[in-house]
């Protein structure tokens, strides 16, 4: 497995200094939340003229890359992850739509892993079969030109969200039935909702595992922590994902640790490594 870190959690580096700082530190992958500041999908023009400037850097660094589209505000300055694919109206399913086809043009443009998504909450009262169709179709769109792009979708159960635990994302996962449509697992998220037995999930799905996020978390606080601040057992964890042998990049998810970036990310680094004797983004299991 590869470390990483994600670029929200850089949010007041340029991305061209958060890539370069996370190189020297000795990480081996980036997942870089798509933001108006940088590689924004809504407009095609400036996206594909900072991933111009980027690939060079990318490439220097050697950084394996995965694309974020969970940006708070990029579609709506008053609506949190609004508009989403499971929105009442399909003019803001179709807004949602067209940015994550934005994504995807990134992602193919940086050779990225995968690009990683989630649901959305519903903004009406529609049941499950109405908000599982609307999502489903959503998704429909977005991996039909992700397959002509050839890049990867990998979808991460979030809490609050439609799809919250990784029995909907199961499913999610069975309904839309599609190589090309695999599974971000934030072990946090697991942990704090009680969504059962990490190491098993990490079984579970090993064949589609294609991104991870990790930080620490508290059981019933959704609040993404530095480690040694929360209860998780890391142990068990990497035991699980030596076991299965996952190669993929495992990223770090601090976003509301920007103002201590470069420490959050040194002693996140230290901290991970000492389960898998990574250095300078070794390859491992």
């Amino acid at each position: 497995m590869r470390l990483g870190y994600t670029t929200n959690g850089f949010a007041h580096h340029s991305l061209a200094d958060a890539l370069t700082l996370l190189s020297e530190i000795g990480y081996g992958s980036v997942a870089i939340t798509l933001e108006r500041e940088h590689l924004d999908p809504p407009n095609r023009s400036a996206a594909q003229a900072c991933v111009a400037d980027l690939k060079p850097l990318l490439d220097a660094t050697k950084l394996g890359v995965t694309i974020e589209t969970g940006a708070r505000f990029i579609l709506d300055p008053r609506r949190k992850h609004q508009p989403t694919l499971v929105s009442a109206t399909p003019g803001d399913r179709a807004r949602r739509i067209d940015f994550l086809k934005g994504a995807v043009d990134v992602g193919a443009s940086l050779s990225a892993e995968s690009v990683s998504l989630w649901s959305g909450a519903p903004d009406d009262e529609a049941g499950d079969d109405e908000l599982f169709d609307r999502l489903a179709t959503g998704l429909k769109a977005v991996l039909d030109h992700a397959e002509s792009c050839g890049v990867r979708l990998s979808f991460e159960p979030e809490p609050g969200m439609f799809i919250d635990t990784m029995a909907r994302f199961q499913r999610l996962h069975e309904t839309v039935n599609h190589e090309g449509f695999g599974l971000t697992l934030d072990v946090g998220h697991v942990h704090c909702l009680r969504d059962g037995d990490i190491a098993r999930h990490i079984h579970r799905w090993r064949d589609v595992l294609w991104n991870v996020h990790i930080e620490d978390m508290q059981v019933g606080k959704h609040e993404h922590l530095m480690f040694g601040e929360g209860d998780m057992n890391f142990g068990e964890i990497f035991e699980a994902f030596l076991a299965v042998a996952y190669r993929g990049p495992m990223h770090v998810e601090l976003s509301r640790h920007s103002h201590v970036a470069v420490d959050a990310a040194r002693d996140s680094f230290s901290f991970l490594s000492r389960y898998i004797g990574v250095r300078s983004g070794d390859c491992v299991g």
